[in-house]
C-alpha cells in the first residue's frame, strides 16, 4: 500500500508559477514510476507528466512541454511538479499517482495509487 498526499496548489495569475509536491508513504517509493494528472470541471481526468523510477526519464503532454517540469527525490519519497507560465486552461484539480508499470503509461487504469488532489486555479 502506498499513500500519496499532494500539496502546493492555490490561486495564481496567468503567467505565474506554482510548485506542487506529492509525499509518499508506505512501500518503497523508488519501486514506482510516478505521474501527475489533472481534472478540470466537467472534463475527464487527463495525464500531464510522468517520471520513471530513478528520475532520469520524463514525459509530458504537448500542452505543458517547456512550461512544466516533473522531478522526484527518492530519498525524501516526494515527487514534484514545477509549473511555470501558467494559463487559465491549466486550472484543474491536480493528482499524483503511482504505478509499477515499467514503460511510460498515460492510462489512468494502470496507476495503482492516487492522492486526493490539490486545486490549482489560474486567473486571467
Amino acid at each position: 500500500q502506498v499513500e500519496l498526499v499532494e500539496s502546493g496548489g492555490g490561486m495564481v495569475q496567468a503567467g505565474g508559477s506554482l510548485r506542487l509536491s506529492c509525499a509518499a508513504s508506505g512501500r518503497t517509493f523508488s519501486d514506482y514510476a510516478m505521474a501527475w494528472f489533472r481534472q478540470a470541471p466537467g472534463k475527464e481526468r487527463e495525464f500531464v507528466a510522468h517520471i520513471n523510477f530513478s528520475g532520469e526519464d520524463t514525459y509530458y503532454i504537448d500542452s505543458v512541454k517547456g512550461r512544466f517540469t516533473i522531478s522526484r527525490d527518492n530519498a525524501k519519497n516526494t515527487v514534484f511538479l514545477q509549473m511555470n507560465s501558467l494559463k487559465p486552461e491549466d486550472t484543474a484539480v491536480y493528482y499524483c499517482a503511482a504505478t509499477s508499470v515499467v514503460v511510460v503509461t498515460t492510462s489512468l487504469m494502470l496507476y495503482d495509487y492516487w492522492g486526493p488532489g490539490t486545486q490549482v486555479t489560474v486567473s486571467s
